[in-house]
């Protein structure tokens, strides 16, 4: 595959991905879901939800052009596939109801303004970065982004009337969850490996 085309691709996802990974606040307590807050605040999480689904969904694209070990790449590449599975669930629920709005991102100016700086500089950091580097700054890239879908899918829940769709959507939040811890324990494993070489090269 050309690796010319891929760069730009590859700068534009990594730019898009880690736009929605930070700032992400503690939900405050809702009102009844039947009411119009409620139904704001599911169409804002759904949108937001599908706009960090639809990114980490490309994240598999980052093997075209960096090399990481087979157990990094192999948890990526299940995120990945994971996140379409769920943009895709989202695009069926709102084709079936139109008052589900998947474009209902707004967020504060200043909130946006900083999420655009901190995005450039993680796009900067994954480009510039190999080896060992790179796989850390990945995987802590994906803790962020697992862990704010699955609060946005938990409180998306939280604000959906419809059963059905609940269960669902609650079966997103434990997905993200699930590989939210599976990140959590391979970053361990590589923080520890790192200090233990380190410590074992240091002169007597």
């Amino acid at each position: 595959m050309n690796t010319k085309i891929i760069l730009p691709r590859l700068a534009a996802m990594l730019l898009s991905i880690t736009c929605v990974l930070t700032g992400c606040q503690t939900p405050k307590a809702q009102p009844p879901s039947g009411s119009r807050a409620a139904h704001s605040t599911r169409n804002n999480c759904y949108s937001l939800l599908h706009q960090l689904l639809n990114d980490e969904k490309n994240v598999g694209l980052l093997r075209f052009i960096k090399r990481e070990e087979d157990d990094v790449k192999q948890l990526v590449k299940k995120i990945a596939a994971n996140c379409a599975v769920g943009a895709k669930l989202l695009e069926e629920l709102a084709s079936h109801d139109p008052s589900i709005n998947l474009d209902d991102t707004r967020l504060p100016p200043g909130e946006t303004a900083t999420r655009d700086a901190i995005a450039a500089t993680k796009k900067k950091e994954l480009l510039g970065q190999s080896g060992a580097e790179f796989e850390l700054t990945l995987l802590l890239t994906q803790a962020q982004a697992l862990s704010y879908g699955w609060h946005l899918a938990k409180v998306a829940t939280e604000n959906e009337p419809q059963p059905d769709r609940a269960r669902a959507l609650a079966g997103v939040s434990e997905d993200m969850q699930n590989l939210y811890h599976e990140v959590f324990v391979l970053l361990l494993s590589r923080t520890t490996s790192l200090a233990t070489n380190s410590i074992r090269a240091q002169p007597n």
